[in-house]
């Protein structure tokens, strides 16, 4: 009884002890990986040893497997492998995944990215060693999608994951400081260049050949026929390596969309376009591009010329736009074609080239030191454009280094010719004889100028004996002014009266009409009765003329019989005038009678006292005034008697 117990323990111990080999067996040997992870495969021994090179074993070594588990069971060789299981590698929408080998072909020198098989999958690991790839980084990146990768042998990095297989400490800080410097370049998202903010992006390459000695830029390569580039502009570095593309800053430039770049391959710089805007041209320099042919021409000996793309300054300049003008590989000098004004004005600007202009000093004939503002007026051929780039670098130098002197030069002369009054008022010939003068020089620099315009010479600060000049001159005009005021003034009130006439002539024309025509009513009238009175009045003057000369002859007949008569009696009446004296007793006695008559009416008219009331006697006889007056009479008249008749007596 006992033994068959006995036996019955070991029986039961040995199936017990052959049951657990068994699940320690199918444990080992049975594994289950789920559908949202990988299964890495690490084969712990094998009799073809280790493996000799890298940690992938391609064929059956121990070390990593090539080939992972999916999802589901799988049945393995017991205590030979241990499987890692780990998640599906995922790469968001919109973001950028980075590959890191640890195994394959070593990097040669030069290449900083390990190079693919076109078509090739990282997801294939044998095909990848087989086909020769490299460690390290690699050129290809992934998109954003779910991928089944062996992490043992690829680590892949997104912005915020690290999917590896972690084997050493050291590792990982390697793949930590790859994963920072991407960042760092924000190299996990496409590069987006919006339209809306004018800029481009200039691409440089950070693997691949390295420039020829004396290239700066790297040129264009792989563009096909209708203008694209077999590289896609870069997102596929192996092409563009393919395509003899060189490392280093690129002539082409990325414009306006989205680009999946390797920023590991290449980092891009974010630049503005070139704008040329209207009214200027832009004249290229070109820093890269094959030796030209001169197209300045034998007479033109500052420089040379060449056509676009070629190395130099570019004969036919840009026209108004914008450029995708990768201004590492070139420079673009604005030069305007529209007229531009340069002001000699300390504080004022007529265009941005004129800054460091100010007033030029001038010395007059007569000993004034005034300053001269000026302003010049220029324009530039857009086809001359080039040349003058060539010749002066760009228009800022062009104005200080030779405008400048040349125009101050000229106007220092002009003013020692000139007195300070003649600089002022002969300003008009001055500006237009300086157009003149200068206009060839200014040819001779490729330039044609438009205007020359003097300001009002002006003190140092000071002094004030212009400014005395300039209110005499004033004073002059303002004399010359009112005078021009005064006369217009009465040409104004003389025309104003004629208006006024004119007003009234035109308000009175109808009474003006009629009078007119009433005073020829009138005039005929006139002329009618004229020539009825002319006629009457020659028969009334011949009847008066009759009638006259019949007076006349009865008035003639009339005062000859008067005369006749008057003599006869003048002759009658001296004749008894003689007698009446001779009765009288002479004519004394008759001239005191006709005397003492005369004046005995003249008391009487005047009533008169004759008789005194006191009579003065001389010899007391009783005289009185009228015979002592008709004495002196009669006394005073004897001798007129005497005198008389001595002449009567004689005659």
């Amino acid at each position: 009884m006992s033994s068959f117990s006995d036996v019955l323990t070991g029986s039961n111990l040995l199936i017990l002890f052959g049951a657990l080999v068994a699940l320690v067996l199918l444990k080992s040997a049975l594994v289950y990986v789920p559908n949202n992870r990988v299964g890495i495969k690490e084969r712990l021994w094998s009799p073809k040893g280790s493996v000799k090179g890298g940690i992938i074993a391609l064929n059956g070594e121990a070390g990593f497997e090539p080939e992972m588990l999916r999802g589901g069971f799988h049945l393995l060789v017991p205590f030979m492998y241990r499987v890692h299981k780990k998640n599906l590698v995922f790469v968001p929408q919109s973001e950028i995944g980075y590959v890191f080998a640890r195994d394959g072909i070593p990097l040669p020198p030069g290449q900083t990215l390990g190079s693919s098989v076109e078509g090739q999958s990282f997801e294939d690991v044998r095909g990848f060693l087989q086909a020769a790839g490299n460690k390290g980084p690699q050129r290809r990146i992934l998109r954003e999608g779910l991928y089944a990768i062996n992490t043992a042998q690829f680590v892949v990095l997104v912005d915020n994951e690290v999917y590896a297989l972690r084997l050493a400490e050291s590792d990982f800080e390697a793949i930590r400081a790859m994963q920072t410097l991407i960042k760092e370049r924000d190299g996990f998202r496409p590069l987006m260049i919006d339209s809306r903010n004018d800029v481009l992006g200039v691409v440089t390459v950070h693997d691949g050949p390295p420039l020829p000695v004396g290239e700066l830029i790297a040129p264009v390569v792989g563009q096909k026929t209708d203008g694209h580039s077999t590289h896609a502009s870069f997102q596929e570095p192996d092409r563009f390596i393919q395509s003899a593309g060189y490392r280093g800053r690129q002539q082409q430039v990325l414009v306006d969309g989205t680009y999946y770049l390797n920023r590991l391959f290449a980092t891009v710089d974010i630049i503005p376009k070139t704008v040329v805007s209207i009214g200027n041209v832009g004249v290229v320099i070109s820093y890269t591009g094959r030796k030209g042919t001169d197209l300045s021409g034998e007479d033109y000996q500052h420089g040379e010329l060449v056509l676009e793309g070629e190395r130099g300054v570019w004969e036919r300049p840009l026209l108004p736009g914008k450029y995708p003008f990768n201004t590492y590989a070139g420079k673009v000098i604005e030069v305007p074609t529209t007229n531009f004004i340069l002001k000699w004005q300390a504080g004022e600007q007529g265009s941005k080239f004129d800054e460091n202009l100010k007033e030029i000093s001038l010395i007059t004939r007569d000993a004034f030191e005034p300053t001269l503002p000026l302003s010049v007026v220029v324009h530039i051929d857009y086809k001359k454009a080039s040349r003058v780039i060539q010749r002066f670098g760009n228009i800022q130098q062009l104005v200080e280094q030779t405008l400048d002197p040349m125009v101050s030069a000229y106007f220092k002369n002009t003013a020692q010719t000139k007195t300070l009054i003649e600089l002022l008022q002969e300003r008009a010939d001055i500006q237009k004889r300086a157009l003149e003068d200068m206009r060839e020089k200014f040819a001779a620099y490729n330039l044609e100028l438009q205007e020359v315009l003097i300001g009002t010479p002006q003190s140092p600060a000071g002094d004030r004996q212009i400014e005395t000049i300039l209110t005499q001159l004033r004073d002059r005009q303002i004399a010359r002014e009112k005078l021009e005021t005064y006369q217009r003034q009465e040409e104004a009130a003389t025309r104003e009266r004629s208006l006024r006439e004119a007003e009234a002539v035109a308000a009175q024309q109808r009474t003006l009409t009629e009078s007119k025509i009433a005073i020829g009513i009138a005039e005929n009238n006139g002329l009618a009765e004229v020539n009825r009175q002319s006629n009457q009045g020659r028969a009334e003057a011949a009847k008066i003329r009759a009638v006259a000369q019949a007076e006349g002859d009865k008035i003639v007949a009339i005062g000859t019989a008067n005369a006749r008569r008057i003599e006869l009696e003048g002759a009658a009446t001296a004749t008894a005038a003689r007698q009446q004296v001779d009765a009288f007793g002479g004519p004394q006695i008759r001239l005191a009678q006709e005397i003492a008559t005369a004046i005995t009416k003249a008391i009487a008219e005047a009533r008169l006292q004759v008789v005194p009331n006191v009579v003065v006697g001389g010899d007391g006889k009783g005289a009185n005034a009228v015979d002592a007056i008709a004495a002196l009479v009669l006394a005073g008249q004897g001798a007129a008697a005497t005198a008389l008749n001595g002449r009567h007596g004689g005659e």
